[in-house]
Protein backbone atom coordinates (compact mmCIF):
# COMPACT_ATOMS: atom_id res chain seq x y z
CA UNK A 1 0.00 0.00 0.00
CA UNK A 2 2.81 2.43 0.75
CA UNK A 3 4.35 1.65 -2.65
CA UNK A 4 1.12 2.70 -4.29
CA UNK A 5 1.27 6.11 -2.59
CA UNK A 6 4.90 6.48 -3.67
CA UNK A 7 3.96 5.66 -7.27
CA UNK A 8 1.15 8.22 -7.28
CA UNK A 9 3.54 10.88 -6.03
CA UNK A 10 6.57 9.97 -8.14
CA UNK A 11 4.88 9.23 -11.49
CA UNK A 12 3.60 12.75 -12.24
CA UNK A 13 7.00 14.21 -11.33
CA UNK A 14 8.81 11.75 -13.61
CA UNK A 15 6.31 12.31 -16.42
CA UNK A 16 6.60 16.12 -16.21
CA UNK A 17 10.40 15.95 -16.18
CA UNK A 18 10.43 13.61 -19.18
CA UNK A 19 7.90 15.71 -21.13
CA UNK A 20 9.92 18.88 -20.49
CA UNK A 21 13.17 17.14 -21.50
CA UNK A 22 11.69 15.72 -24.72
CA UNK A 23 10.00 19.07 -25.44
CA UNK A 24 13.34 20.83 -25.14
CA UNK A 25 14.93 18.39 -27.60
CA UNK A 26 12.27 18.07 -30.32
CA UNK A 27 10.01 21.06 -29.60
CA UNK A 28 6.75 21.57 -27.75
CA UNK A 29 4.39 20.88 -30.68
CA UNK A 30 6.27 17.76 -31.68
CA UNK A 31 6.07 16.49 -28.10
CA UNK A 32 2.32 17.15 -27.96
CA UNK A 33 1.89 15.40 -31.31
CA UNK A 34 3.91 12.42 -30.11
CA UNK A 35 1.80 12.12 -26.95
CA UNK A 36 -1.41 12.28 -29.01
CA UNK A 37 -0.03 9.76 -31.52
CA UNK A 38 0.84 7.22 -28.80
CA UNK A 39 -2.63 7.66 -27.31
CA UNK A 40 -4.32 7.06 -30.69
CA UNK A 41 -2.18 4.02 -31.56
CA UNK A 42 -2.66 2.60 -28.06
CA UNK A 43 -6.41 3.10 -28.25
CA UNK A 44 -6.70 1.27 -31.57
CA UNK A 45 -4.55 -1.64 -30.32
CA UNK A 46 -6.54 -1.76 -27.10
CA UNK A 47 -9.81 -1.85 -29.00
CA UNK A 48 -8.69 -4.72 -31.24
CA UNK A 49 -7.28 -6.81 -28.39
CA UNK A 50 -10.23 -6.02 -26.15
CA UNK A 51 -12.70 -7.38 -28.70
CA UNK A 52 -10.55 -10.47 -29.23
CA UNK A 53 -10.49 -11.10 -25.47
CA UNK A 54 -14.26 -10.58 -25.27
CA UNK A 55 -14.90 -13.11 -28.04
CA UNK A 56 -12.60 -15.70 -26.43
CA UNK A 57 -14.41 -15.24 -23.11
CA UNK A 58 -17.75 -15.64 -24.87
CA UNK A 59 -16.59 -18.86 -26.55
CA UNK A 60 -15.46 -20.30 -23.22
CA UNK A 61 -18.76 -19.40 -21.57
CA UNK A 62 -20.68 -20.98 -24.45
CA UNK A 63 -18.60 -24.14 -23.94
CA UNK A 64 -19.48 -24.09 -20.22
CA UNK A 65 -15.95 -23.23 -19.10
CA UNK A 66 -14.83 -20.55 -16.68
CA UNK A 67 -13.21 -17.67 -18.61
CA UNK A 68 -10.80 -16.78 -15.79
CA UNK A 69 -7.86 -15.95 -18.03
CA UNK A 70 -9.99 -13.72 -20.22
CA UNK A 71 -11.42 -11.87 -17.21
CA UNK A 72 -7.94 -11.12 -15.87
CA UNK A 73 -6.80 -10.11 -19.36
CA UNK A 74 -9.73 -7.71 -19.59
CA UNK A 75 -8.70 -6.07 -16.32
CA UNK A 76 -5.10 -5.74 -17.49
CA UNK A 77 -6.26 -4.30 -20.82
CA UNK A 78 -8.45 -1.75 -19.02
CA UNK A 79 -5.54 -0.62 -16.85
CA UNK A 80 -3.23 -0.45 -19.88
CA UNK A 81 -5.84 1.56 -21.77
CA UNK A 82 -6.04 4.07 -18.93
CA UNK A 83 -2.24 4.33 -18.91
CA UNK A 84 -2.10 4.88 -22.67
CA UNK A 85 -4.66 7.68 -22.56
CA UNK A 86 -2.79 9.37 -19.69
CA UNK A 87 -0.34 11.89 -21.17
CA UNK A 88 3.26 10.88 -20.68
CA UNK A 89 5.92 8.58 -21.98
CA UNK A 90 6.48 6.35 -18.95
CA UNK A 91 2.77 5.51 -18.69
CA UNK A 92 2.74 4.84 -22.45
CA UNK A 93 5.64 2.39 -22.12
CA UNK A 94 3.89 0.52 -19.30
CA UNK A 95 0.59 0.59 -21.22
CA UNK A 96 2.17 -0.75 -24.42
CA UNK A 97 3.95 -3.47 -22.42
CA UNK A 98 0.54 -4.69 -21.24
CA UNK A 99 -0.65 -4.86 -24.84
CA UNK A 100 2.12 -7.27 -25.84
CA UNK A 101 0.35 -10.67 -25.77
CA UNK A 102 3.33 -12.70 -24.52
CA UNK A 103 4.08 -10.33 -21.65
CA UNK A 104 0.40 -10.07 -20.76
CA UNK A 105 0.09 -13.90 -20.71
CA UNK A 106 2.94 -14.10 -18.18
CA UNK A 107 1.17 -11.64 -15.90
CA UNK A 108 -2.21 -13.34 -16.36
CA UNK A 109 -0.98 -16.88 -15.64
CA UNK A 110 0.77 -15.62 -12.52
CA UNK A 111 -2.42 -13.93 -11.32
CA UNK A 112 -4.78 -16.78 -12.26
CA UNK A 113 -2.62 -19.36 -10.48
CA UNK A 114 -3.27 -17.45 -7.23
CA UNK A 115 -7.01 -17.09 -7.78
CA UNK A 116 -9.70 -19.08 -6.02
CA UNK A 117 -13.32 -19.13 -7.15
CA UNK A 118 -15.92 -19.98 -4.53
CA UNK A 119 -19.46 -21.25 -5.05
CA UNK A 120 -21.41 -19.13 -2.57
CA UNK A 121 -24.60 -21.19 -2.72
CA UNK A 122 -23.19 -24.22 -1.01
CA UNK A 123 -20.21 -22.44 0.58
CA UNK A 124 -17.86 -25.05 -0.90
CA UNK A 125 -14.83 -24.22 -2.95
CA UNK A 126 -15.27 -25.73 -6.40
CA UNK A 127 -12.13 -24.43 -8.06
CA UNK A 128 -8.79 -24.15 -6.32
CA UNK A 129 -5.51 -22.64 -7.48
CA UNK A 130 -6.26 -22.58 -11.15
CA UNK A 131 -3.67 -23.81 -13.63
CA UNK A 132 -2.84 -21.75 -16.74
CA UNK A 133 -5.71 -23.29 -18.72
CA UNK A 134 -8.14 -21.37 -16.50
CA UNK A 135 -10.11 -24.04 -14.66
CA UNK A 136 -9.60 -27.18 -12.67
CA UNK A 137 -12.35 -28.91 -10.75
CA UNK A 138 -11.34 -30.46 -7.42
CA UNK A 139 -13.15 -33.78 -7.91
CA UNK A 140 -16.13 -35.34 -9.61
CA UNK A 141 -17.71 -36.32 -6.29
CA UNK A 142 -18.10 -32.66 -5.24
CA UNK A 143 -19.91 -31.83 -8.47
CA UNK A 144 -23.65 -31.23 -8.39
CA UNK A 145 -24.22 -31.74 -12.11
CA UNK A 146 -27.69 -32.86 -13.11
CA UNK A 147 -28.28 -34.60 -16.41
CA UNK A 148 -31.60 -34.71 -18.15
CA UNK A 149 -33.66 -33.84 -21.17
CA UNK A 150 -36.20 -31.12 -21.68
CA UNK A 151 -38.76 -30.13 -24.25
CA UNK A 152 -41.32 -27.43 -24.64
CA UNK A 153 -44.88 -28.59 -24.39
CA UNK A 154 -45.94 -26.17 -27.11
CA UNK A 155 -43.39 -27.77 -29.46
CA UNK A 156 -44.65 -31.22 -28.56
CA UNK A 157 -48.27 -30.20 -29.24
CA UNK A 158 -47.29 -28.61 -32.56
CA UNK A 159 -45.42 -31.77 -33.58
CA UNK A 160 -48.43 -33.93 -32.68
CA UNK A 161 -50.77 -31.66 -34.66
CA UNK A 162 -48.41 -31.72 -37.65
CA UNK A 163 -48.25 -35.53 -37.50
CA UNK A 164 -52.06 -35.76 -37.44
CA UNK A 165 -52.32 -33.34 -40.38
CA UNK A 166 -49.70 -35.28 -42.35
CA UNK A 167 -51.57 -38.56 -41.75
CA UNK A 168 -54.84 -36.95 -42.90
CA UNK A 169 -53.12 -35.70 -46.07
CA UNK A 170 -51.75 -39.19 -46.78
CA UNK A 171 -55.15 -40.80 -46.27
CA UNK A 172 -56.84 -38.15 -48.41
CA UNK A 173 -54.27 -38.57 -51.19
CA UNK A 174 -54.81 -42.37 -51.23
CA UNK A 175 -58.53 -42.01 -51.86
CA UNK A 176 -58.00 -39.48 -54.63
CA UNK A 177 -55.78 -41.85 -56.65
Amino acid sequence: MRYLLLIFIAMPIIEMWLLITVGREIGAWSTIGLVLLTAAVGFSLLRRQGFATFFRARQKMDAGELPAIEMVEAIILAVCGALLVTPGFVTDIVGFAGLVPGFRRLIVTGMVSKMEVVNYRSQQTQYRHMPPNGYSQTSQEDSETLEGEYWRETDQKNNQENNVQNKEKKIHSRYLV
